[in-house]
């Protein structure tokens, strides 16, 4: 998948706010269990999030959500 900032910026306008939260603590490196804590959430939860973002945007990948996080600028 190659990210341009046009397409990121669409294809993020599919997410919910938690969703582009998740996506950014995971961007920055952070375990499912950390972003879980930072969040105030389980990471049952963040890991769902993270599967409904992969499904709203067709991604693979954690690569692919990080290239995805970082041409969003989070």
């Amino acid at each position: 998948m190659s990210v341009t900032v046009t397409t990121a910026q669409t294809e993020a306008s599919a997410l919910a706010p938690r969703e582009r939260e998740t996506l950014h603590h995971i961007a920055a490196g952070r375990t499912y269990l950390q972003t879980a804590r930072h969040m105030g959430l389980s990471q049952h939860t963040v890991d769902a999030y993270l599967r409904r973002i992969r499904a709203k945007l067709n991604i693979n990948s954690t690569a692919e959500l990080t290239r995805l996080a970082i041409a969003l600028g989070l």
